[in-house]
């Protein structure tokens, strides 16, 4: 049986305008800092408030002249941070990516400065947030050194849910402050995230 010549060009175009199986999947959205520039792996950025009554309060670890080194609320920029996404190759950081967070300055401890989820404190019921992690290795034994950033409201907020380990049981939780009883304000799992944006280091 013939077939006409206007049913195979009809063919063809309905076929040529179906998308490739296969075809990449678009890229999540870029994360970008206070001056619209998109957010780089390596690239050292200040964590701070993105309440307008909190301008220039940043993030950093306590100068207690100890080597505890949990991740508080700063007085000022805090230290510069950098960023380093499960794919290393990645340039870009975009929400909802998983990915390694560290400062980077000279902190003069033994214990390195990338953060981890800290073991559950009974005497507060928290998890806090802490140094002594580990950059990439992704799977069950480094699960507890990757965060998200994710959209929230007109900024971002920092998010522990990891996808690093498919068969790990995780929680998935904002990241909130906890005035502990020194007076810090430390990162924590929290029911209410800590609303921050990002600026690049000077």
């Amino acid at each position: 049986m013939k077939i006409p010549l206007l049913s195979l060009i009809l063919l063809f175009v309905a076929l040529s305008t179906k998308p490739l199986l296969g075809a990449a999947a678009k890229a999540p959205e870029a994360v970008v800092d206070t001056l619209g520039k998109k957010l780089l792996a390596g690239s050292n950025y200040h964590i701070i408030a993105a309440d307008p009554s909190q301008n220039g309060v940043g993030i950093t670890v306590p100068s207690s002249g100890e080597c505890i080194l949990h991740v508080v609320v700063a007085q000022d920029l805090g230290l510069p941070i950098s960023f380093t996404p499960v794919n290393p190759k990645k340039g870009v950081i975009r929400i909802s990516t998983d990915l390694n967070i560290q400062f980077n300055a000279d902190i003069d401890c033994p214990q390195s400065s990338v953060w981890r989820l800290d073991d559950y404190d009974g005497s507060t019921k928290r998890w806090f947030i802490t140094t002594g992690g580990s950059v990439g290795n992704p799977g069950w034994q480094t699960v507890r050194n990757w965060f998200k950033i994710e959209k929230f409201e007109d900024a971002y907020k920092l998010v522990y849910c990891p996808s690093v380990c498919g068969s790990c049981q995780v929680q998935c939780k904002d990241i909130g402050l906890y005035k502990d009883k020194v007076g810090f304000k430390r990162l924590v799992l929290s029911d209410k995230p800590y609303k921050v944006q990002f600026q690049q280091q000077a």
